[in-house]
């Protein structure tokens, strides 16, 4: 078997373009799909791509990890930086679907088989604007509130949302009070049953993200995402010492190196590879691995597209360590026509069932998603109310 051709399809879904892998082999109807989506660089990602086609026609795409190094040390540059990382993540989950449709199992059977019996979905509430943090903290609370109280309905046991406002690196007691008034809002409107993560989108310096910490700690959430800036591990960990609640990060973190010292500075509970950021499949089974020897959870950042979805609960059905898998439900109103799904979802508690299709278990039509062309995403700019730039 051999690869004859590695092709690109993008699909506007507002926010991002989708940009889906099509690795082809030279087998009667026998391809892979894979998905490569990065916000506000969906061309520099299919140029990386274009280039490493050329590594790869003319492969054998069952020898997945040889491929993978092929990319990965392949003129000279170790692929270690985001654009190069999701380039070789579309291809890599293309290769894993192809192999297991050669095979005929699903993907999770190549791991050694399912750990467990489903994957349990989280949905993502946003966030808001800093001018309404600041200036109307009252009816944002209770924005957040009804949210939460909605993702319920919807059939959600857990869900995220980002409460922390945009801010510079020292600000004073407004902010933390807002972000306490909309988590409180949260929890009085779901109870204690249903589990409330709050992610930071790595908006505060170390020093603000522990004030924060501090003041969320008695709402009892199931994870803090991404406290302060991913540079800043040491200021990570001190965050972590310093409280009970488990810290979550890694979505910026795009290889196991990175992640190394992530664990060896024990700075978080969760781990959040970006399967399509960092490499694909082959690297965050690594990095699963390794973050199981520390005792740490994996729960993979999953915003991106539908084959993203679909490698996130094949890689937790088999991953011991896995914890829960983000899910985007409501972001366009036709993703279910460009997608069609081997798993069973349960909306009772919005649990995932494993199929019985091969490798990742989904089917795209293409028809569908050229009803969607490329459209350049609108730029997201943040700025202090002095006008300084500062973190979306």
């Amino acid at each position: 078997m051999k690869i004859v051709e590695i092709e690109t399809r993008v699909c506007n879904a507002r926010m991002r373009n989708w940009i889906f892998v099509k690795v082809i082999t030279d087998q009667p109807g026998l391809f892979g799909w894979g998905e490569a989506t990065l916000e506000w660089h969906t061309r520099s990602v299919i140029g990386a791509i274009e280039d490493l086609r050329e590594l790869l026609i003319g492969e054998d795409p069952t020898r997945i990890e040889h491929l993978w190094q092929m990319m990965y040390r392949q003129h000279f540059w170790h692929s270690n930086g985001i654009v190069r990382g999701t380039a070789m993540a579309g291809i890599d989950l293309a290769l894993w679907d192809i192999l297991g449709k050669s095979l005929n199992v699903p993907c999770h059977q190549l791991w050694g088989g399912r750990v467990r019996d489903y994957i349990r979905l989280y949905c993502h509430l946003g966030g808001g604007k800093m001018e309404d943090f600041y200036e109307t903290p009252v009816d944002e609370a209770k924005r957040f509130g009804d949210l939460a109280r909605q993702a319920v309905a919807d059939g959600f046991t857990a869900f995220k949302s980002m409460p922390v406002p945009e801010q510079v690196m020292i600000e004073g007691v407004q902010p933390v009070k807002s972000a306490e008034a909309c988590v409180a809002a949260m929890r009085e409107a779901v109870g204690d049953n249903i589990d409330i993560m709050v992610d930071c989108h790595a908006r505060p310096s170390p020093r603000m993200g522990l004030l924060f910490a501090k003041a969320l700690e008695p709402y009892n959430l199931y994870f803090f995402e991404e406290p302060c800036w991913p540079e800043h591990m040491e200021g990570m960990a001190e965050i972590q010492r310093a409280v009970k609640t488990p810290i979550a990060t890694g979505e910026r973190l795009t290889s196991l190196h990175a992640f190394k010292e992530l664990f060896e500075r024990r700075a978080a509970s969760i781990v959040q590879p970006d399967i399509t950021h960092c490499g694909g499949l082959s690297e965050a089974r690594r990095i699963a691995t390794m973050a199981h020897a520390h005792g740490i959870a994996i729960a993979p950042h999953n915003p991106q597209g539908p084959v993203s979805t679909a490698a996130s609960i094949e890689f937790g059905l088999a991953t011991p360590n896995y914890l829960i898998c983000e899910a985007v439900h409501q972001d366009v109103p036709w993703r279910d026509e460009i997608v069609s799904w081997g798993f069973r979802v349960e909306k009772k508690g919005r649990l995932v069932y494993p199929g019985s299709r091969p490798g990742l278990g989904v089917e795209i039509n293409e028809a569908a998603i050229a009803q969607h062309p490329f459209a350049q995403e609108l730029p997201r700019r943040s700025f202090a109310r002095d006008g300084a730039v500062i973190d979306w």
